[in-house]
């Protein structure tokens, strides 16, 4: 549908990538569970392997129910491709993957969620990987941090868990500048309400298990490409624009130009790092994207009314819902997420810690659950669990405090989530 008419978003999200069943006609996208495809000869199959032709070889590189969701989420996105796979972490190891190698850093910024932080501080120095956490509003302490050996930046758009809304017009300037890719996690804010790529961003990954489903059924990742950086401008990622040993010198940006980096993801990353999406997990994403504008909208608003209302409760400290009038980030949601701030924000409950645990015990409709993103209200204490292992100075500057609770506003009735929300409180606060 990309070639056709410009269409809408509604119109994108059910039909990007999807086609009826040449077989059968079906007009849903079938589950194709299968592990291989039968090659039409030995050539196609010499073909394929030598990257001389697109199609299926193995399921562990692709998928047809797979490629649809790949399609569909790049499209919503406006990049040229996506490589799904098997969750929002994985997504961001495969995003890394072409451009980092030992001794390389990526600067990331202090707001993430916190098994992002535990991932960029101990788990990528065993591929000899470094990070710089740097608070991403202090735009020379951004440009100080990146060196000789920075091959990213990365950020959220808007962070988990208190809902900081980054400025990435100004971080994409300094990337750009530094001739570094700008990679940003849309995770909380979906394509509905924020394009990263038209604010400079050179890849997008997302936790697909989050808005995208929307169902809280499924695990998975998507890496969005943008198609517009120029990995051979430098000799700073060899493995876009080197020869590649293993396709007899194939070099990615060469021969496969806006789409190298979706390439060298299907044709190295999932084939050696093995991080793939199952054809069910991508069925059931198919489906909640299908939905996505809808909720999203139902989303933002039940989110605005709870937030104004906390903010006026003599049992809360303060709220950091960037929809809010008092938020710094007010100014931003326009300009980076112009349909709304989201549905994630964190409030600071009077009595600390010990009231933040009542207040999680009381409720009865909200789920107390390690997960956002759902239809459902969930609710989490950071500090105690997501950001647990984070040290306290580190729990404060992602904004996961041990006197803040998260809150994912879901869709149900408004009211029936504020009733819940007083009654815990006064619960808590007793």
């Amino acid at each position: 549908m990309t070639d056709g008419p410009k269409y809408g978003f509604d119109t994108l999200q059910i039909h990007a990538g999807a086609r009826p069943d040449p077989a059968t006609g079906a007009r849903q996208t079938p589950i194709y569970q299968t592990t291989a495809y039968v090659f039409r000869d030995a050539e196609h199959a010499a073909a394929l392997f030598n990257l001389q032709e697109v199609g299926y070889i193995y399921s562990r590189l692709t998928n047809p129910t797979v490629a649809v969701l790949q399609e569909r989420i790049a499209t919503l996105e406006g990049g040229v491709g996506g490589v799904c796979c098997s969750s929002g972490h994985a997504a961001q190891i495969m995003a890394l993957f072409p451009l980092m190698s030992p001794g390389k850093n990526v600067v990331v910024s202090t707001r993430l969620y916190g098994g992002t932080v535990t991932q960029f501080s101990h788990t990528i120095k065993r591929f000899g990987w470094e990070a710089t956490f740097v608070d991403f509003d202090d735009l020379d302490a951004v440009k100080a941090a990146i060196d000789d050996n920075t091959r990213a930046v990365f950020c959220e758009s808007i962070a988990n868990p208190g809902g900081y809304i980054t400025d990435l017009d100004a971080i994409a300037k300094i990337a750009d500048a530094a001739e570094i890719p700008m990679i940003v996690d849309n995770t909380t804010a979906t394509p509905y309400l924020c394009r990263p790529i038209e604010h400079g961003a050179t890849l997008v990954v997302h936790s697909t298990t989050k808005y995208l489903t929307g169902n809280g059924t499924v695990t998975g990742g998507c890496v969005v490409d943008s198609g517009t950086f120029d990995w051979s401008a430098n000799d700073k990622f060899p493995s876009l624009s080197q020869p590649e040993q293993a396709y007899h010198g194939l070099k990615f940006h060469e021969t496969f130009g806006p789409l190298a980096f979706t390439f060298h993801g299907i044709a190295i990353g999932l084939r050696d790092l093995g991080m793939t999406m199952n054809p069910q997990a991508a069925h059931y994403t198919l489906m909640g994207t299908e939905t996505l504008s809808l909720r999203m909208e139902r989303h933002v608003e039940n989110a605005v009314k709870i937030a104004n209302w906390l903010e006026k409760d003599d049992r809360v400290d303060y709220v950091t819902y960037a929809g809010l009038k008092s938020s710094p980030y007010y100014d931003r949601v326009a300009k980076i997420c112009p349909r709304g701030a989201g549905g994630l924000f964190t409030f600071a409950v009077k009595g600390g810690y010990d009231a933040c645990i009542k207040l999680v015990n009381a409720l009865e409709i909200f789920s107390h659950v390690a997960n956002l993103g759902d239809a459902r209200s969930l609710i989490i204490h950071s500090a105690s669990t997501t950001h647990r292992q984070l040290t306290a100075d580190q729990q404060r500057a992602a904004g996961a405090a041990p006197e803040v609770v998260r809150v994912s506003i879901g869709t149900e009735d408004v009211d029936d989530l504020i009733a819940d929300l007083d009654q815990a409180l006064s619960k808590a606060s007793s």
